[in-house]
């Protein structure tokens, strides 16, 4: 039971849930926060640690995990509800906590395969509105007014992100370069819209009703803050850039044909369950797709030092370069866009 001591975390759990038989299964294929099923007599929980070794400053915050989980567990955004929280790191080794098991269906692969082609568009349209629903909560009415810094977004991440990648021991991805320079060089003014940002809102994070498509659990928060709602959206439309061997995306598959809706149609859903918000730009999506490839070098750092929380890790750092180049296509055809439009 590797980085798990099943033996301390029964201790631990006798102290707050008397009774019961303890069951262990470490759940595969995440890249953040080691995970595990936890079974405690006829309890069925979900245990979220911090990794061993050295990390990035801010990075894995499963304490901030778990205060918006227990935030939202009072809006109508479909999270588990979280249980106990464990700061020190006597007991496993580093902070963890622990929340329900919710019972239902996870996709990784973003054409949905298998499925009716109804069921892929609802899917799809669901998460939308999923989202527009937590962006909707109101940080203050839920006690999270301080949970980060109001205004100037955008700039704040690209500094953060910019700063965690210049510090990576692994080198210069110069994709990666180019495009920190661009969205510098391109930021918007900020127009003070402030939501409570997921800050990772994707397919893979959402957990599905086991037989309809509807959201019944968002997942994994912990690069959530108070941010921009058109970072989320930014974020959450990258499979359209994006191909299947570039973290499951859609892109090049004929998804058109599969039931999957638009972009378009995504972001129209989105918005028409949404408080008011400006349309998506390119300036957003490649910020998504930026710090989704900063993301990816610190994997490939984890990898590297033999901490990282998936074996796929080695295999998943070109990505960061590959996410880079997205984004850069990306926004040479809106600038093509935009000329034929002139």
């Amino acid at each position: 039971m590797s980085d798990l001591d099943p033996v301390a975390l029964g201790r631990w759990l006798a102290a707050k849930l008397p009774g019961g038989d303890l069951r262990i299964e470490r759940i595969g294929g995440g890249q953040s926060n080691p995970t595990w099923f936890v079974d405690w007599g006829s309890a069925r929980l979900v245990l979220r640690k911090k990794p061993a070794g050295p990390i990035l400053p801010g990075a894995h915050a499963i304490e901030r995990e778990f205060r918006v989980l227990r935030a939202l567990e009072r809006t109508d955004v479909p999270v588990p509800q979280a249980f106990w929280l464990e700061e020190g790191e006597t007991i496993l080794g580093t902070p963890f906590y622990l929340m329900e098991r919710l019972e239902g269906r996870v996709f990784t692969d973003c054409t949905l395969p298998g499925l009716a082609p109804e069921e892929r568009r609802e899917i799809y349209l669901d998460m939308a509105r999923t989202l527009a629903r937590l962006h909707a909560v109101r940080p203050e009415a839920v006690g999270l007014v301080d949970y980060g810094k109001p205004g100037n977004y955008f700039e704040r991440q690209i500094n953060r992100w910019g700063r965690q990648y210049r510090e990576s021991p692994g080198g210069v991805v110069p994709a990666l370069d180019r495009l920190l320079d661009w969205l510098i060089a391109n930021m918007p003014e900020d127009d003070g819209a402030v939501s409570i940002a997921h800050g990772d809102f994707r397919l893979g994070n959402m957990l599905f009703h086991p037989t309809e498509p509807r959201v019944i659990g968002v997942l994994d928060w912990e690069l959530s803050t108070l941010g921009h709602p058109l970072a989320d959206l930014g974020f959450c439309v990258m499979p359209w850039h994006t191909g299947p061997d570039e973290y499951g995306g859609i892109h090049g598959t004929g998804w058109q044909a599969a039931g999957i809706p638009t972009r378009a149609e995504f972001e129209a859903e989105y918005h028409a369950h949404a408080i008011p918000t400006p349309p998506l730009a390119a300036f957003h999506v490649a910020f998504a797709l930026f710090r989704f490839a900063v993301i990816f070098v610190g994997i490939a750092d984890r990898a590297r030092a033999g901490n990282a929380a998936s074996a796929e890790a080695a295999t998943l750092a070109p990505l960061a370069e590959r996410f880079a180049i997205r984004a850069l296509e990306g926004i040479d055809a809106a600038r093509l866009t935009t000329l034929q439009d002139a």
